[in-house]
This record gives C-alpha cells, structure tokens and sequence, in this order.
C-alpha cells in the first residue's frame, strides 16, 4: 500500500485505525440511537402530558359548557312553565268570558225564537180562524148554491114531467089519427073491392 501513496500521491494511507475513524464518524453508534430515543421519548411524554391536558381543558370546558346548559335549560324551562302557566290562564279567562257571551247570545237567541215562534202560533191561529170562516161561508155558498140546483133540478123535472105528459097525449092523438086514417083507407079499400063506392 505505501508503494500505491508513492506512486499516487492523492490516494490516503487507508489502515485500521483510519477505518474505525471513518466507521465512527459515518455510522451513528447506538448511543446516538439511544440519544435519539431518549428525545423521543421526552417528546412523546411531552406531547401524552398535553393531550392529557387538553383533554382536562376540554373535560373543564365541557363540564362548564354542561352546567351553563343546566343553568339554561332550568331557566327556560322555568320561563316556560310561567308562560304556559299564564297562557293557560288567559285560555282559561277567555274560555270562560267566550263561554259566558256564548251563553248569553244562545239565551237572546233562544228568547227571539220563543217570541218569533209565538208570532207565527198568532198568526197561524189567525190564519185558521181566517180559513175557517172562509171554508164557512164557501160551504153556506155551496149549500146554497145546490139547494138552488136541486130546486132547478125540481123544476127542470117537473117541466119534463109536464113536457112528457104532453108528448104522450100529443102523441097519443097522433097514433089515434094515423090508426083512423089507415082504418080509413083499409074501409075504402074494402068499399072499392066491393063496389060499394
């Protein structure tokens, strides 16, 4: 090797020494490693200590968070239940005042149906009575008016009677002069065949 340095004087004199220099220098031994793990490690516990107070921090703010909510919720549940409680009492006062007018204009109603209903009672016994004395006089009219009919009836049949009777004796006479006539003319029949006449 040192006839190569010699000859190349670029080239370095490479022995075992000079070896474990480059090997040290180069590849880390493991107390770096062990160096590096420690930094690691303290990192890593660093970082577990604040997600650790993180998660206290957010445990706190929740738990905060979760008392203003109760806080909250109790006093809008404790506003609520005084507004339903005064809603329900103004329903209530309405209901009765709405029920109280209902009642007092079903009792007007009902009044002005009873005075309406005994009008037309009034003037359904008017229009009775009203119908009656018509129906009265139109069956004295009637009664009247047949009696005049049976009387002209009476009449009529008295003159047809009287009528017959004269037809019959007129038509009695006519049969009479007809049955002489023909006994008249049967006679001069009779005096013809016998040359009487």
């Amino acid at each position: 090797m040192t006839k190569d340095t010699e000859n190349n004087p670029k080239q370095l004199p490479i022995n075992q020494e000079t070896l474990d220099i480059i090997v040290a220098n180069i590849i880390p031994t493991s107390k770096y490693f062990e160096v590096r793990f420690d930094n690691l490690e303290q990192r890593v516990d660093r970082i577990q200590e604040n997600i650790k107070d993180f998660q206290a921090d957010v445990d706190n703010r929740f738990d905060k968070s979760r008392e203003e909510m109760n806080d909250r919720f109790d006093k809008s549940r404790e506003e609520m239940n005084d507004r339903f409680d005064k809603s329900r009492e103004e329903m209530n006062n309405r209901f009765i005042e709405s029920r109280e007018e209902m009642n007092n204009r079903f009792d007007k109603s009902r009044e002005e149906m009873n005075n309406r209903f005994e009008q037309a009672d009034r003037r359904l016994d008017e229009f009775k009575n009203d119908v009656a004395q018509r129906l009265d006089e139109a069956k004295k009219d009637v009664n009247q008016r047949f009696d005049q009919i049976v009387v002209s009836i009476d009449r009529l049949t008295d003159k047809l009677e009287h009528r017959d009777q004269d037809q019959r004796s007129f038509t009695m006479r006519m049969f009479s002069i007809s049955i002489l006539i023909s006994f008249l003319g049967v006679l001069g029949v009779f005096l013809k065949i016998f040359k009487v006449v």
